[in-house]
């Protein structure tokens, strides 16, 4: 198995403590409860990225009665995606962060990661697709560029709404404009110093009302000091019209993935945990997001489980965490968030689908796919995740795809994000589930009872002023 990994080619592996545990080597990697090992430190933490792969005439895998396309291509770091009201889908492209490397282990971990990334340059910009007489052929065109890193999308009526690595930004739409007609407003300056997690996830309110905007942590474990996490490891509230905005839930390490159930209007995240605690910890999740909760970053991890490399210690801030709804499994980077329709089918109508960008801080490479997390009447289901579209790394360990950003079209389909291949994958289902019959509407004339005619004579107005 081909990796690049420092950790085997230089000195300093000798003083590593390696695990060399197997992928997901705990009783119960997921759920409500997972299994939490006790924490392994070493100097360097085991580190294994894939090396990239050409798809060739290969495709990801998919569950039978679905079918995977690559719909766009040669994009520049795609990360999010939404659709708009005609069916044409936007695409984000970009890549912030400028955090400078604080200790050696930083420069061989960055050097690490980024032999398992692109080499090609983020876009800064927003693509639309569209696929003009259903053929499955889609056209690229430039929505807009010169943004900052761009990432997490929101369409509110007429509003477009663009969260850039260091701020919240306003695009008027129009149904069908294939072109941002002018410069877009800001609306909200969202932290950027260091940027060490420089994504900003975003999804608006059921009323529009306000956007919430996850803004991670500025270090794994405040290593810059608490200082430069001011602001940061927070899911904020924008109000749209104002700009004003509040921390709606503290304490999540790097939130990169934010969506709003359907039905029940809750606020649900994806959230990145810390690293250096050994292959198996610490969990990366999947949550609901209570307003005015602490999700216990940087104090402890899965509620109350103390992080022991945190100076000084806040016991209080411990006995207030809560721990996160459900374990997606450590380091496997959850970086896509979507709610699923029943055109999806029937096994996947109901749950959310997640984009798993893929471990590095591990020995085993895990996440590289698209997984499923079924609820059941707007809960989450007492159940594993299933794969939903995998085949991102070869048998021989070396990756073809990194997945990202995940969007669900109404009319029963996955969107995936791939920012190693710089593509756009659309999934669906072969025989699409008919849709529910709408029953037609009583005629009034017919359904209603004639009301009673009065032999009172009519009602005077009041002059009284609580009649106004």
């Amino acid at each position: 198995m081909k990796h690049f990994a420092l950790r085997y080619t230089t000195p300093l592996a000798f003083m590593l403590a390696a695990s060399g545990a197997n992928a997901f080597d705990v009783e119960q990697p997921f759920g409500p409860n997972p299994t939490l090992p006790e924490p392994q430190r070493g100097l360097l933490p085991d580190m294994t990225v894939p090396e990239p792969a050409e798809w060739g005439d290969r495709l990801p895998t998919v569950p039978e009665g679905y079918t995977i396309t690559r719909i766009a291509s040669d994009l520049k770091v795609p990360r999010q995606t939404i659709m708009l009201p005609n069916g044409d889908i936007l695409v984000a492209e970009g890549s912030g962060g400028n955090a400078p490397a604080l200790k050696p282990k930083d420069v061989i971990a960055g050097y690490i990661k980024d032999q398992g990334n692109t080499a090609v340059e983020g876009g800064d910009r927003l693509t639309l697709l569209r696929d003009d007489n259903g053929d499955g052929n889609y056209e690229q065109m430039i929505f807009a560029q010169d943004l900052n890193a761009p990432y997490g999308l929101a369409l509110v009526d007429n509003n477009l709404y663009v969260a850039n690595q260091d701020a919240l930004v306003r695009f008027d739409y129009e149904e069908g404009q294939t072109e941002a007609s002018g410069p877009p407003e800001v609306i909200a300056q969202l932290p950027s110093a260091i940027n060490h997690h420089w994504t900003k996830a975003m999804t608006a309110s059921a009323d529009g009302q306000f956007v919430y905007v996850g803004i991670g942590s500025n270090s794994n474990i405040t290593e810059r000091g608490m200082e430069a996490e001011v602001n940061r490891a927070e899911v904020w509230e924008i109000n749209v019209d104002t700009g004003a905005h509040r921390p709606y839930a503290t304490g999540l390490r790097n939130p990169t993935a934010l969506a709003i159930h359907p039905e029940t209007n809750q606020l649900w995240a994806v959230v990145n945990e810390r690293d250096e605690l050994g292959p198996d910890l610490v969990p990366d999740y999947l949550t609901s997001v209570q307003e005015g909760s602490f999700y216990g970053w940087p104090y402890s991890y899965w509620g109350q489980h103390v992080d022991p490399r945190v100076r000084p210690e806040d016991p209080e801030k411990v006995a207030s965490a809560i721990a996160p709804d459900y374990s997606l499994g450590s380091h496997v980077a959850p970086l896509g968030l979507a709610f699923s329709t029943p055109a999806m089918g029937e096994e996947y109508a109901e749950g959310v689908f997640v984009g798993e960008h893929g471990s590095w801080n591990r020995a085993d490479p895990v996440g590289y796919k698209v997984s499923f997390i079924p609820f059941s009447n707007g809960q989450l289901a007492d159940s594993d995740p299933i794969d939903f579209a995998s085949g991102f790394l070869t048998d021989d360990g070396r990756a073809l795809g990194r997945p990202v950003g995940v969007t669900i079209d109404p009319d029963g389909a996955l969107i995936i994000a791939d920012d190693l291949t710089n593509a756009i994958w659309r999934v669906t289902p072969d025989n699409p589930p008919a849709p529910p019959v709408q029953e037609p509407e009583a005629n009034a004339s017919e359904s209603e009872e004639p009301e009673p005619t009065s032999t009172e004579p009519p009602e005077q107005p009041s002059t009284s002023q609580e009649a106004d």
